[in-house]
């Protein structure tokens, strides 16, 4: 079986060499890019399975490489950060990351986050081959094709961080149910993220933007005190 590939962006020798000599020694494929440049060279060279992001990057800042791999792969990506500060962790959630991680980090705990991505990764594959092809009617102008990870507005597509689409299909295949933001983080996120409830206040305020343009009311509705539930 072929191994699955991490491609560590991070300009730190010692901490790119630690990532990928302990990545390596548990059955991954790795390659390390010193700088944003060389790292969006070798996405396209490479096709790494999974992305580690430095945020503090000599050319190009982390958070416009995320945004970037967001928008045009569907590439988790797991970001790596020297500052503590909630607004970083935030943003780079909001911009598509999948788990973030906090210099200095014990490696063991890395390498228990990537498992976990991978391993949902795998859950959600072998759910999609016992399902056949299959569209989502959302309101009245909105369709998710499943098989394509797609999503159309009045026939143009809408386009959506793996994470917003993510939360929009659960929500979606669970329409008039009502989910906590806590219940939200376990069903869309897993329950081995770390984040907190305002990673889903800010996806939610990022769905609502793209589909209810020009629209009075949202088809995500906000329900006091609980969550929110799709209508």
């Amino acid at each position: 079986m072929e191994l699955k590939k991490i491609l560590i962006i991070e300009d730190e020798d010692y901490i790119s060499d630690l990532l990928s000599y302990s990545l390596k020694k548990e059955g991954f494929n790795t390659k390390i890019a010193p700088n944003g440049e060389r790292g969006l060279d070798l996405i396209d060279e490479f096709k790494p399975d999974l992305l580690i992001l430095d945020l503090m990057l000599p050319d190009i800042n982390g958070f416009e490489i995320c945004k970037k791999v967001s928008r045009e792969y569907t590439i988790p990506v797991v970001m790596i950060t020297a500052k503590s500060d909630t607004f970083d962790k935030i943003l780079g959630i909001e911009l598509g990351a999948d788990d973030y991680i906090t210099k200095p980090f014990d490696i063991r705990e890395v390498i228990v986050r990537i498992k976990a991505i991978f391993r949902r990764i795998s859950l959600t594959s072998e759910s999609k081959e016992n399902e056949s092809f299959e569209e989502v009617k959302v309101g009245e102008d909105i369709i998710i094709y499943k098989e394509k990870r797609e999503v159309l507005k009045e026939n143009s597509r809408i386009e959506l961080t793996n994470k917003e689409y993510d939360l929009l299909l659960f929500l979606a295949e669970n329409k008039e149910r009502v989910f906590s933001r806590s219940a939200l983080l376990d069903k869309v996120w897993g329950f081995e993220f770390v984040g907190d409830t305002r990673t889903v206040d800010i996806h939610v305020q990022r769905l609502r933007k793209k589909l209810d343009e020009n629209k009075s009311t949202s088809i995500i509705e906000t329900v006091f005190g609980v969550g929110y539930k799709l209508r």
